[in-house]
Formats: C-alpha cells, sequence, structure tokens
C-alpha cells in the first residue's frame, strides 16, 4: 500500500509560488492556479481545493510567530500524514506550493512526498513593485493576512481569526499576465493571533548558542572559535569557525555536523537554515570550552 502511494505521490505535478511574506501569495494564489489549471494549493499549513479547504492545520491560528513557521513547514508528523493521506485519495494530478523561498517549497515537498517543483513562480513575475509594497504596507500596520477561500470556509473552521472578506475583480493587468481565468473571486482577510502580539525573533546570541549544544551534541572535542550569523530572505547563512581534534574525518564528518546543526535548529524553532559553512582553522589535542563573545 505505501509502495503504490509512495508511486502515485511521485507523479504528481509541482508547480511553487515563491514570495516575501507579505507580498501578496496567498491574494494570488487562485490565480495563478487557475491559469496552469491546477485544483489544488498548500498555503500555510492547508490543502486547498477550489473553495474548499479539504485538510491541515492553518499556521495562522498559532499564538506566536515561530510556531506557525512550523506548522507552514509540517513538522508535526501526524498532521503531515494527514495531508498526504488526503492527496493519495484526491487522486492529484497538479498541486501549487505556496512559500517564501526555494529551500522552503523543496522542504515543504519533501516532507509532503511531493517531487521538486517543475515551475517555480515569482511574485514580481504576477504582481507590480507598487502591489507588493502596499501588500507589505497593510501586512505591517494592520497585521492582515489572506487565506484564498471564501469566508463561509473560514468563519467555519477558524472563527477566532476572521477579520473580513473581500471580492476583487481581477485587474486588466493580471488578465493579460495569467490569460482567461474567472473575474471574480472571494478571498478571507484574518488577523492571526501572533500577529496581535507582535513578532518572536531569534537574536543572533542565541542562534549561536543553539549551533554550540549542537555542536557539543554531535563531538564534544570541537571548538568552536567564531559563529557569524547572517539573515537573508532565504534563511539564515552561518559561518563556523573550529578548531578539531587530530584523526578527524574532515569529509564524512563535517559534512554530517553541517546536516546536523540544519535539521535539529529547523525542528525546534521553524526557522530555515539556507547554508552552514564551516572553517577548520586548526587542529587540536584537547578541547577548551568556548566562553561566547
Amino acid at each position: 500500500m505505501f509502495r503504490e502511494l509512495f508511486f502515485f505521490l511521485k507523479r504528481i505535478k509541482t508547480y511553487a509560488l515563491i514570495g516575501e511574506s507579505g507580498t501578496g501569495k496567498s491574494f494570488r494564489a487562485m490565480l495563478v492556479a487557475q491559469k496552469y489549471r491546477i485544483e489544488f494549493i498548500i498555503d500555510d499549513g492547508l490543502l486547498i481545493r477550489e473553495n474548499r479547504i479539504l485538510a491541515g492545520h492553518s499556521a495562522k491560528k498559532e499564538k506566536n510567530f515561530l510556531a506557525a513557521i512550523k506548522v507552514a513547514l509540517f513538522d508535526n508528523k501526524e498532521r503531515r500524514k494527514e495531508i498526504i493521506k488526503r492527496l493519495s485519495a484526491e487522486k492529484v494530478k497538479k498541486i501549487l506550493i505556496l512559500g517564501t523561498s526555494e529551500k522552503m517549497v523543496n522542504k515543504i515537498a519533501s516532507r509532503l512526498e511531493l517531487p521538486a517543483p517543475a515551475r517555480i513562480i515569482h511574485i514580481e513575475d504576477i504582481a507590480s513593485q507598487e502591489d507588493i509594497e502596499k501588500a507589505i504596507r497593510t501586512r505591517k500596520i494592520e497585521g492582515k493576512h489572506v487565506i484564498p477561500v471564501p469566508a463561509i470556509e473560514i468563519k467555519h473552521s477558524y472563527p477566532q481569526i476572521f477579520y473580513n472578506a473581500i471580492r476583487i475583480f481581477k485587474p486588466r493587468r493580471l488578465q493579460e499576465t495569467l490569460g482567461n481565468v474567472p473575474q471574480l473571486h472571494e478571498k478571507s482577510v484574518v488577523r492571526p493571533e501572533y500577529s496581535k502580539r507582535g513578532k518572536v525573533i531569534i537574536s543572533e546570541s542565541a542562534l549561536s548558542q543553539m549551533v554550540i549544544h549542537c555542536i557539543d551534541e554531535f563531538n564534544e572535542q570541537i571548538y568552536v572559535k567564531k559563529i557569524s550569523v547572517k539573515d537573508e530572505k532565504s534563511g539564515y547563512r552561518l559561518v563556523i569557525t573550529i578548531d578539531v581534534p587530530f584523526g578527524l574525518q574532515l569529509g564524512g564528518d563535517m559534512q554530517e555536523l553541517q546536516q546536523y546543526i540544519i535539521d535539529n535548529i529547523e525542528r525546534y524553532t521553524g526557522i530555515l537554515i539556507e547554508e552552514v559553512n564551516i572553517i577548520i582553522d586548526k587542529f587540536r589535542e584537547e578541547k577548551t570550552q568556548w566562553k561566547g563573545p
């Protein structure tokens, strides 16, 4: 049974719509889906078909931002199984995944046992810079988010975060870009719990401490000399300078260490680690405890 399910899911054609948070992906998702004749959408933890939520748990219901990211990435094994089972039952042929980066949509696809996206659409391809900037301002100032299903669906499933319904006619510019799709769409505007409370941000210091903990668990003889953290649109990039004991297998062990750091930080925080670069400064015989900056 699982073998048949695996091969069925791998036959699905996956599309991706990518854009920074708040740039209007959910607002335009249905237009993109109709343009490419895609019936199913994955957006913020939900499996959506046309105007209905079929399965999943909305990330917008979470009480803090980091928990919302983990939901959007399908970190919970039982919820992943629920989506995978429903995808099989619905005989999906095409599916659109929304995400903030290629790494995010690839991670979602992998966790749902779907193929990597065969076609990637960027929000800049279907929205003007003016529209994107307006969407970002609305997100930052008012904390409003969009779920691409009618209000009746959200009122039924998530009444506590429902804010308003919008009915929109497709602008001429979008009609020219996306082709012949229905003129009228209804979407739901919500205000997630975490947008009412503000954001939770992981500082460079806290992230560095997590890296040190991961390295210490992996091999307590590795000495951490310096950690550089860069927050980019697609995720965090880490540069770690270390001293290592004699005899450590630099090839395999370092690759395992990189993956160990990525897996553990992403699992426990929900943030995306785009890259981990390790610089080996020198070899040592003993470990000296790093005290931090």
